[in-house]
């Protein structure tokens, strides 16, 4: 399975939306919560191609993007091979 990493903020709607979507795959991921951590969201914004909006979602160190670009390789039915899930 794929090493999945997401950065999130508690309280965001988008993140708690990307989490679901990984949960009900049963996708295990490392959560990083950068709630009024400065210093994390710099460290996310590099890692992102400066792309500062939570969440920011990584697959294997390649980042896909935040919320809408997971459903959108989930509608495209790419998602699950990125994830090195079983068809």
């Amino acid at each position: 399975m794929a090493k999945v990493e997401i950065y999130t903020w508690q309280s965001c709607p988008f993140c708690i939306r990307a989490k679901a979507l990984l949960d009900r795959k049963g996708v295990s991921y490392e959560e990083y919560p950068i709630d009024g951590d400065q210093e994390a969201r710099l460290k996310m914004t590099k890692r992102a191609g400066g792309r500062r909006s939570v969440p920011q979602i990584f697959i294997d160190d390649q980042g896909i993007g935040g919320c809408d670009d997971l459903y959108n390789l989930e509608r495209e039915q790419q998602l699950d091979k990125l994830l090195n899930l079983p068809n």
